[in-house]
């Protein structure tokens, strides 16, 4: 299975997530968040940057909903609830976040 974007064919699994993290572009995950049915914001970016930081800088990093709630409500100056995550993806923010982010599907089930 495969994405096309700019004249590239980017390999992915049955489930939606890349072969290679490597193949990640913004291009590309505003095709995935297309399909997923999600226009993309500021706080979604916002969030998937925070995924692909924690995943590259830490070492395989993939944070749960709760310290993905608290993170967000640091960088947005607000106190948040895991229905203001969700709002932005309720396909589980930790995976379809992830998913959209270029990231290998994350193994969690819950949210803490």
């Amino acid at each position: 299975m495969a994405y096309e974007v700019g004249g590239k064919t980017i390999e992915h699994n049955e489930g939606g997530y890349l072969e290679n993290i490597e193949d990640w572009s913004k291009e590309l995950a505003e095709l995935i968040a297309e399909k997923e049915g999600i226009s993309l914001s500021d706080k979604h970016w916002d969030l998937i940057n925070y995924l692909r930081d924690e995943f590259i800088s830490n070492a395989g990093n993939q944070p749960n909903t709760r310290n993905i709630v608290k993170e967000m409500g640091k960088k947005w100056g607000a106190k948040l609830s895991q229905k203001d995550i969700f709002d932005l993806f309720p396909g589980n923010p930790s995976k379809q976040a992830g998913m959209i982010g270029g990231l290998p599907e994350s193994r969690r089930k819950g949210g803490y």
